[in-house]
């Protein structure tokens, strides 16, 4: 199995990325991918969420299908990583402004 289907930037539209953006949740896991290093897809790393394994996935599938996330398979592990690069060619400043901490 390879990895898991990536839609091609350039079809990336930015409704779909702010859509996804919307659930805090997801916005909560994109902002840990805001270092650039890919995550892996366990527990022990995503457990403090408090979630599903099943809600868990669907959040990992909705970030990866509009684009934000790509989710590389290494054997029976999988890692999760934000398009970052890509996604601030495509829509300048919008990563840096989602990354940004709120201010109070």
């Amino acid at each position: 199995m390879g990895d898991f289907p990536s839609p091609d930037m350039a079809e990336v539209e930015l409704v779909d990325v702010l859509r996804a953006l919307g659930d805090p949740v997801r916005l909560q896991i994109v902002r840990r991918l805001g270092d650039g290093v890919p995550c892996p897809k366990t527990p022990e790393v995503w457990g403090d969420l408090h979630l599903s394994k099943s809600t868990m996935s669907h959040h990992f599938r909705t970030l990866r299908e509009s684009g934000l996330t790509r989710t590389v398979v290494h054997g029976r592990t999988h890692t999760i990583e934000l398009r970052r690069t890509e996604l601030a060619e495509r829509f300048p400043g919008l990563i840096e402004a989602v990354l940004e901490e709120p201010s109070s």
